[in-house]
């Protein structure tokens, strides 16, 4: 049986095939786990651009563009920030579809960053003005691998129902993300 990460794979790969659109990833604390699920889908080349593991703030900054001072202002795990490194990942790939994350996982976090536990997850569209969704979720109960799972589950979560051919954010029938 496949686990709930490699069923969100397979739907967000099937969906952006169907809709014809690409996608690519800006990940921090998943660690290019987003980008791996979806490479082990078969077919996923159609519709997959670019990945970027940007897992330090200067990797953020010259990588994906994403202003020092929004960093300093808001914290390298908000939702600005992913915000900002959806977008960036936009401008620099060529992709419809863009899906951001940066979170602080077990055992601790930096000071002055927000708890163990906490996520912040982005998606954007090319086209938008600003992104289709943000969101922070808080799981101070989960280990380091379980959270990266987690986490990666909701991205994939999230451009499956972007990508649906008729635009709503349906998920029924797939594994759940926690």
């Amino acid at each position: 049986m496949n686990t709930p990460l490699e069923q969100w794979a397979q739907v967000a790969v099937q969906r952006l095939r169907t809709a014809g659109l690409r996608l690519c990833t800006a990940e921090s604390c998943t660690g290019g786990l987003i980008a791996a699920a979806l490479t082990e889908v078969p077919g996923a080349s159609a519709v997959f651009r670019y990945g970027w593991v940007t897992y330090c703030n200067e990797a953020k900054e010259r990588e994906l563009g994403v202003p020092p001072e929004l960093i300093a202002t808001h914290s390298v795990v908000s939702e600005p920030v992913v915000a900002a490194m959806a977008q960036g990942a936009l401008r620099r790939s060529g992709a419809d579809l863009a899906v951001a994350v940066s979170g602080n996982a077990p055992p601790a976090a930096p000071e002055g960053e927000p708890p163990v536990g906490t996520l912040c997850l982005a998606l954007a569209r090319r086209g938008a003005a600003r992104p289709l969704h943000t969101e922070t979720l808080f799981r101070p109960e989960l280990s380091r691998a379980e959270l990266r799972r987690l986490a990666a589950c909701r991205c994939l979560e999230l451009v499956a129902g972007a990508s649906r051919a008729d635009g709503a954010e349906k998920t029924a029938g797939v594994g759940k993300s926690d």
